[in-house]
């Protein structure tokens, strides 16, 4: 009889860098996707934990580092030993914290095996990240209890160029007692950073000598980058330079669209918040939607004009459903309204074979496609797959140009349920700075269930259709890209917040704080 063993465990300490989850390392992400026990600090930001969370599967055990080092190695060994993998999160670089130092020696003094996966140090990350270069001799520090400071080495390193050091908010006046007692200049130039690598960092100015001043409403875990070196800062610091850098923006979506959007607004600094206003679903009767995918195989159409995602994935929902591919598209041609639904084409292994160079909406699409002539084209039906609310502007333009046009209701979109009370009150009080319309429809629903953005919440729009929605609600259009589609669209808000700053830049101060000009920078300005 062959008698069963448990798998060994292990234990993995692991370094999460300074609190942007995109900073984690590929050899961290797998040893967080495997493992069965996860211990976090208490410190490490909320974002990160979340993140985290959503790359472990549901079972895995989620608990906290509580009590000594002794305490949290004890519970990291009995995991392991109970065949789990224990991981240990630690925020920035796991040895260079003196108390998990500690508890990474409790481990190596048993059987039990290890490995300490090495993050981006805590306050080198949020030095770069602030813009501040930490050249020749240096002392970063994770600091556990300020009393351990060295502060003569700190003192002398900033004699030779500059350092970081990353401590608690509380123990900033006990910091800089040592350090001028240590004798370091009073004078010497001093960076303070909260929420490093996160939606709100925010860094300040100062000197050793009023830095606790300088510092005051920063709370927890802070990154002070002390030398010469912070005079770079103005130039280096692109973190907190980005165009749309702490912009709140309202996207307003359907429940089935991807966060697209939203990752390229945090590429640019925003903070954005999504808001379903829309619901896509089946149409009512399958009939006309059935006959369409069965005249495409038939033959019956000479064209397919995509309007929307949407209309596209409606499509080859159907097609899956009988068994059809991209080869059924075979002799059909397609037009494209726009950059984003001509990808989703381009998804399914097409290229669509026309796509409006300029206005990119019904009346562009018009006015590049050819009317139909019964001898170039012996098949002179199109089909529009489109949502039951679509305007009849392009069918109508294609009957006068001699199609006949199958206009078929391939989706339905409704309204969504209404946002939270607190984003309802937001969003009319002007708790958002800017607000991204990407159809009609969401202006209409958006205005439904939350009600009208504040007069002084920027309104972008991607198109001629949606910016007259827009205004029937009066709304004024402040951004409308060159051409409809999801990146432009963020390129143009980022554009014009660029203007914005450097608007506000050339005028007097006295004229700034009288100005009308709109938005959440000339808000910072006053």
């Amino acid at each position: 009889m062959t008698r069963s063993h448990k798998s060994p465990g292990r234990v993995t300490f692991v370094g999460v860098g300074p609190g942007d989850p995109d900073l984690l390392t590929r050899r961290a992400t797998k040893a967080i996707t495997t493992a069965d026990h996860v211990v976090y600090d208490l410190r490490m930001p909320d974002a990160l934990l979340t993140a985290i969370s959503a790359e472990v599967g549901a079972a895995t055990e989620f608990s906290a580092a509580e009590g000594t080092p002794g305490d949290v190695a004890q519970a990291l060994i009995s995991s392991a030993r109970a065949g789990l993998h224990a991981v240990r999160l630690v925020a920035g670089d796991p040895l260079a914290h003196r108390l998990v130092t500690a508890e990474v020696q409790a481990v190596a003094r048993t059987a039990v095996p290890f490995e300490v996966v090495p993050g981006i140090g805590y306050a080198d990350g949020i030095a770069a990240y602030a813009g501040v270069v930490l050249p020749g001799v240096r002392v970063t520090a994770e600091v556990d209890d300020v009393q351990t400071i060295d502060c003569a080495a700190v003192t002398a390193a900033i004699r030779h160029g500059s350092t970081a050091l990353a401590v608690d908010a509380g123990d900033l006046a006990a910091l800089r007692d040592g350090l001028l007692t240590a004798g370091a200049d009073p004078a010497t130039p001093v960076t303070v950073t909260g929420d490093g690598t996160g939606e709100t960092q925010h860094t300040t100015s100062s000197t050793i000598d009023s830095v606790v001043a300088a510092a005051l409403g920063f709370a927890g875990r802070i990154v002070l980058c002390l030398g010469s070196a912070v005079a770079d800062r103005g130039q280096l610091g692109w973190w907190e330079n980005r165009p749309l850098y702490g912009w709140k923006v309202l996207v307003p979506r359907t429940k089935e669209q991807p966060g697209a959007m939203s990752q390229r607004l945090r590429f640019y600094g925003a903070i954005p918040c999504e808001v379903p206003t829309i619901a896509v679903e089946p149409p009512r009767t399958p009939a006309q939607m059935e006959r369409a995918i069965k005249g495409l195989v038939d033959g019956r159409y000479a064209w397919t004009i995509f309007t929307s995602v949407n209309a596209v994935r409606a499509v080859w929902e159907k097609f899956a459903e009988h068994g059809l591919d991209a080869r059924h598209f075979g002799g059909v041609k397609i037009a494209c309204i726009g950059e984003a639904t001509a990808a989703a084409v381009r998804d399914f292994g097409i290229v669509s074979e026309l796509l409006p160079k300029g206005d990119q909406s019904s009346e562009g699409l018009l006015a590049e496609f050819s009317p139909h002539d019964p001898v170039l084209d012996p098949v002179g039906r199109v089909l529009l797959p489109r949502a039951d609310i679509a305007t009849e502007t392009l069918a109508a333009g294609l009957t006068d140009m001699g199609w006949e046009v199958d206009d078929v209701t391939a989706y339905r979109t409704v309204r969504a349920a209404p946002p939270p009370a607190e984003i309802r009150d937001a969003i009319k009080s002007g708790g958002f700075d800017a607000v991204l319309f990407t159809s009609s429809s969401t202006v209409r629903n958006l205005v439904g269930i939350a009600g009208k953005p504040h007069a002084r919440t920027v309104v972008a729009v991607i198109g001629p259709k949606t910016a007259e929605t827009a205004g029937e609600f009066g709304l004024r259009v402040d951004v409308r890209p060159p051409s409809a589609a999801v990146p432009d669209l963020v390129e143009s808000l980022a554009g014009y917040a660029v203007e914005l700053r450097a608007k506000l830049a050339a005028m007097p101060a006295k004229q700034r704080r009288g100005s009308k000009v709109q938005g959440p920078t000339a808000l910072r300005f006053r």
